[in-house]
């Protein structure tokens, strides 16, 4: 679905083509890339079946602006760990010179998959752990920054990883939550969507929007999720996904509510008196807010 910055439907495509679109992105030339990351026969009560009675999922489809599909990498209904096949693939990032990476981290991969611009094999690195390039649930990637490396939002170990493209082990960053999406700026702003913690979930953090440094993981600015009273009974809320404009503008899509929310940058900051984070993020704690909430829009 393609809107305008105000939140107006200009165009949407794709109907018919997922079960369980997941990961998304952008790439240079303006293609949409999406994932499917369905592994059941239905979905919220609706068969999953395409019109041959082959199960939807388990593949990345490269689209052009008006939705015409240009690439398929993976195989339709068919979960595996080979080179052309994955096991819900959950995010999709496109390097500049045309490179594919692609998160296989919904089911029991754990990995990051490279691909070159024609969709040819090229490696592929992690497995199941909590060491320093393994992963658990790797929900979603990002490519970008002044250094180009990759980070992944390593998301059941509650880090960003991060790499660069050869898949060379670079840091491990905790401070930015449980990250479920990340995104790089070309500013080298970090930004984090933590929709999972709660008091019993990777307790001491709090669900929101974590702003940072791409180079060293400073951080900068924190949006707490507008519903963080029911963090404790929503296992999930918050965003699933996250992006953000030259302006420094974030749209963050909640998966729960079925809702895209905008944030725009002020030139004014006010300091939070609320600590947003525990014990071991207090000296992290200077809070500036230089975002307000604009509003949300769903279709």
């Amino acid at each position: 679905m393609e809107f305008d910055p105000s939140g107006k439907l200009l165009a949407s495509f794709g109907e018919g083509m997922f079960a369980f679109p997941h990961g998304f992105t952008v790439d240079a030339q303006g293609n949409v890339w999406a994932s499917d990351a369905n592994a059941s026969e239905t979905v919220l009560g609706l068969s999953a079946k395409d019109s041959n009675g082959v199960t939807r999922g388990h593949q990345v489809f490269k689209m052009s602006p008006a939705g015409k599909v240009l690439m398929t990498l993976g195989k339709e209904g068919v979960a595996g760990n080979g080179p052309d096949t994955f096991d819900q693939p959950s995010g999709i990032a496109v390097a500049p010179n045309g490179d594919i990476f692609v998160t296989d981290g919904h089911g029991k991969n754990d990995r990051v998959v490279k691909f070159s611009k024609d969709g040819r094999f090229i490696k592929t690195w992690g497995h199941h752990g909590a060491g320093p390039g393994e992963f658990d649930q790797p929900h979603d990637i990002s490519i970008g920054g002044s250094q180009g490396h990759v980070f992944v939002a390593d998301r059941s170990n509650s880090r960003v990883q991060i790499f660069d493209q050869d898949g060379n082990f670079i840091a491990a960053w905790k401070q930015f939550g449980r990250p479920s999406a990340v995104f790089v700026g070309k500013d080298d702003t970090l930004y984090v969507s933590d929709s999972q913690s709660n008091s019993t979930v990777n307790p001491g953090y709090t669900r929101g929007l974590t702003i940072g440094s791409a180079k060293d993981g400073s951080l900068k600015a924190f949006i707490p999720n507008p519903d963080l009273d029911q963090a404790d009974v929503n296992r999930i809320s918050g965003a699933s996904g996250i992006v953000a404009d030259a302006k420094g503008t974030i749209y963050a899509a909640d998966v729960g509510p079925h809702e895209l929310r905008k944030y725009v940058k002020v030139k004014w900051a006010i300091d939070l008196s609320l600590d947003l984070r525990e014990e071991s993020r207090r000296d992290c704690c200077a809070w500036r807010m230089y975002i307000v909430f604009v509003g949300s829009f769903w279709m």
